[in-house]
């Protein structure tokens, strides 16, 4: 049996000059790898007589794990310093300001839906809500939309395509379905607004396919239009935060009041500046109405017994209004920039006391 002391003592020689890993690295192929000097000495075992075999393998192994522990050893050595030598050359400096993070707001929509839902909280309303699918009675029939009407037509409604049974469902038009379920599923009085999200297909720079809308439902036994008046002079005060409110009421029509008007309100505007209460100019604000006797007597209240108003009115325009944005389209168009610009924070949410704004 030979003897491979001065072998193992010149590998470990070669191990403890290392200076580096990759140093390290080249010994261990030169000594382990499949050409290696150890590896080389254990394909030589077939030629030596059976006898011998044992014996001289067991002696070329004992280098080898001799080896190796003394390439693992001088690997600790060596990473550990890399690891020091790295600590000190990469300091951290705290007086240094964090790497910016990308942090979230609340989208003008959602920031004007709250204030206005503090305004008419504060006023004794309650908050309904409902499916965004609805039905042709609760979205039309209920609210005494005749059978030919024309917002029934493809050009005004998003409708499905009709089940088995032939009904068509519909992405709903407004949220009045919502105050139908309410009337129908309760017992007067109501006192109740309904935001949430609407469609209609429709789109150019004060339009889109999808927006939002707030409207509201009262009825009692001794509601009249000088109520509908308070109320609504009250919010555009509060939520245009102007002591000085000039409205008016023009005529209209809606199927499901009557009689139904739109709001104007006085302003003025200079340059992209717009601002409510002041000038000769009016502006549509809202659409509303004393509530349609068919529309009672279709979620079974006695119009003889009861009557309310009904009002509806755009979030997404007024929050165009109030924070002077140009585009509705851009609201919709998720870009980072414009919500930076016109976010607002999510920790303070909208209250009358502290102000809404």
């Amino acid at each position: 049996m030979s003897d491979y002391s001065a072998l193992q003592t010149e590998i470990e020689a070669e191990i403890a000059a290392a200076q580096d890993l990759a140093t390290l690295d080249a010994v261990r192929v030169s000594a382990l790898g499949k050409t290696g000097r150890i590896s080389g000495l254990l394909k030589t075992l077939g030629a030596l007589p059976p006898e011998d075999r044992k014996a001289t393998g067991a002696a070329i192994n004992a280098v080898r794990d001799q080896v190796q522990s003394a390439l693992d050893a001088r690997k600790d050595v060596l990473e550990a310093e890399h690891l020091t030598k790295r600590l000190e050359r990469e300091r951290v400096d705290l007086s240094l300001p964090s790497a910016p993070r990308p942090k979230g707001g609340v989208h003008p929509t959602m920031q004007v839906m709250d204030e206005m839902i503090a305004i008419f909280a504060d006023m004794g309303f309650e908050v309904a809500e409902g499916p965004d699918i609805e039905d042709d009675f609760h979205n039309f029939t209920a609210l005494n939309f005749p059978e030919k009407h024309p917002a029934r037509e493809m050009h005004d409604t998003f409708f499905f395509h009709p089940n088995e049974g032939g009904i068509r469902k519909l992405l709903r038009t407004h949220t009045s379905p919502v105050q139908i379920r309410t009337m129908i599923s309760g017992k007067p009085p109501f006192r109740l607004i309904v935001p949430g999200r609407v469609f209609r297909n429709d789109s150019d720079q004060t339009h889109t396919p999808m927006f939002h809308q707030i409207e509201g439902l009262v009825i009692d036994k001794t509601i009249h239009m000088g109520h509908l008046k308070w109320v609504f002079d009250t919010f555009i005060a509060r939520f245009f935060e102007t002591d000085k409110v000039i409205t008016q009421f023009r005529p209209h029509h809606f199927p499901f009041t009557e009689p139904s008007a739109e709001m104007d309100v006085r302003y003025t505007r200079n340059g992209n500046e717009l601002k409510i209460g002041d000038g000769d100019k009016w502006m549509e604000i809202l659409g509303s109405g004393m509530v349609h006797p068919n529309v009672l007597t279709a979620c079974g209240i006695d119009p003889n017994a009861y009557q309310g108003f009904a009002f509806g009115m755009g979030v997404d325009r007024l929050a165009m209004l109030k924070y002077g944005v140009p585009d509705l389209r851009d609201m919709f168009a998720a870009d980072t920039r414009w919500l930076n610009h016109y976010g607002f924070s999510g920790f303070s949410a909208p209250n009358n006391a502290s102000g809404l704004s």
